[in-house]
């Protein structure tokens, strides 16, 4: 029915997927491993004393096998051993890999590609941002999408994201060429990063001249099993009218339910007190449908700039009425100091650190944009982000920082349904036996005092992404 409904669009779905596979095909080898790893020697590890080196061994998997303090002798006996390939971590910091919760793949980089180099920002409004994005999305092909997203995935990988959760826009502008293209990117980077595909609703779904008919259809056709979609997303706020967004919300948990997909919505994104946070309206509507009975599905809340105005009784009723539901949060900083302008000049995000220490929700941070009219500023490496967040939120302490670094890593990949059944270990950044883990490595650096050997050198001292050793599923990515 989906079918029908988007040929009537103008739209024939054979043909576009068969470009698609057709592209995975002839682009593929591109982005291969470099080579299994066996052994990580000499190498600092979070949640162990100050000082201290550990040696690590991997099964052929990818998990950790082995954690041992340092032997020294290790590295002579390996020395030249090429059956068993190793690294000399030279007492660097080895941590869990980074993980993007949230990035549109899509709209990257629109400010600086030649095509779309004339879309400039002249006010730096959200007004302006979408339609400058509209202008563009009118003009997007294929090859400029897989341009544009490989850029952020290449540039991902070699900070040390081996996952993400990739944000697909479907409406009547794009059709489905951002889903096709999101599909590609996804096969291509298979080996290197996980990628979570979202398809998302940026546009209002029931207001407009067709009331959104004919964007609900686009969004259902997207989820044809074909194009590998993990994410269902969308953007209430958008809407003409408090019910209208209330439509929106209800549609999507059902249309999630129905699939069987992770739930992200982009939420509350004001800083406006007159103004009811939707917030309790979507928690209300999980538990209506019986979320957490019907699915293992999470769900992830975006932006809610409007929660920063929540005074500590706000947050404490609203930690009691998501009780079970696996519910995160995503500050997303860079793109709401940007955006959310205000008479009085204040501006809001997220105070992710408060909400998990204070509160006992589980958060995470992301760059959202990057290099467009909703984040022109910024950069694909997660670490920018939590080294950031040591003067966004004021938090400047040892576990502060451990915690900005868990929410572009261990808490970010929980948030997206990628912590597996170790729900109560997500946060954690031990490196433990038995675990598959991605990792990274930062690099050793001269005099040695300079190389990062605690997660709170990584993140207070943002070392531009030079040089870092990323290792998933127990291979050498490049």
């Amino acid at each position: 029915m989906a079918t029908q409904s988007l040929a009537s669009s103008g739209i024939d779905v054979d043909s576009e997927l068969k470009m698609v596979d057709d592209t995975e095909t002839s682009a593929s080898a591109s982005l291969q491993p470099f080579g299994r790893i066996h052994d990580i020697l000499n190498v600092s590890l979070p949640c162990t004393e100050h000082g201290s080196r550990w040696d690590l061994n991997l099964s052929f998997s990818g998990a950790v096998d082995k954690v041992n303090p340092h032997d020294p002798a290790l590295l002579d006996v390996l020395k030249g051993d090429t059956s068993s390939p190793h690294i000399d971590g030279s007492g660097a910091l080895l941590v869990p890999a980074l993980c993007h919760p949230h990035i549109h793949l899509d709209k990257a980089y629109l400010l600086s590609h030649p095509k779309y180099a004339h879309l400039q920002i002249e006010e730096g409004s959200f007004k302006e941002a979408m339609e400058l994005t509209s202008k563009a999305k009118s003009n997007f092909e294929h090859e400029d999408l897989l341009e544009r997203g490989l850029r952020v995935i290449d540039e991902s990988v070699q900070a040390g994201v081996t996952s993400m959760r990739a944000f697909v826009e479907v409406d009547q502008i794009v059709g489905l060429k951002c889903i096709e293209a999101g599909k590609a990117l996804k096969h291509k980077a298979q080996n290197r990063c996980h990628v979570q595909l979202c398809v998302f609703a940026q546009l209002p779904l029931f207001s407009g001249d067709d009331d959104g008919e004919g964007i609900r259809s686009l969004v259902s056709g997207a989820l044809d099993p074909s194009y590998s979609v993990d994410v269902l997303g969308s953007t209430p706020y958008v809407e003409d009218d408090r019910e209208k967004m209330k439509q929106n919300v209800e549609w999507t948990i059902d249309l999630a339910l129905e699939k069987n997909l992770h739930l992200d919505f982009h939420l509350d994104y004001n800083l406006d007190t007159e103004i009811e946070p939707l917030v309790w309206h979507v928690i209300d509507t999980l538990k209506a449908k019986n979320w957490t009975k019907r699915t293992d599905k999470t769900i992830v809340l975006g932006h809610c700039t409007r929660l920063s105005l929540f005074k500590d009784d706000e947050w404490k009723r609203l930690k009691s009425k998501i009780g079970e539901l696996p519910i995160s949060f995503v500050g997303l900083p860079t793109s709401d100091l940007f955006m959310m302008r205000t008479e009085s000049g204040a501006r809001g995000t997220l105070p992710v650190p408060r909400l998990i220490k204070d509160y006992g929700l589980n958060a995470a941070i992301s760059i959202n944009n990057i290099g467009n009219a909703f984040t022109p500023q910024g950069s694909c490496d997660p670490l920018y982000i939590a080294s950031l967040g040591v003067g966004v939120y004021q938090a400047g302490t040892k576990r502060d920082a451990e915690i900005l670094y868990e929410c572009v890593s261990t808490r970010a990949r929980a948030a997206i349904g990628l912590a597996g059944n170790t729900k109560e270990e997500f946060s954690k950044l031990s490196i433990n036996t038995g675990q598959p883990l991605d990792m990274l490595l930062f690099n050793k650096d001269e005099p040695g005092w300079r190389t990062r050997r605690t997660v709170p050198e990584a993140v207070y001292l943002y070392d531009g992404a030079g040089r870092r050793t990323v290792i998933k599923d127990g291979l050498l990515v490049e």
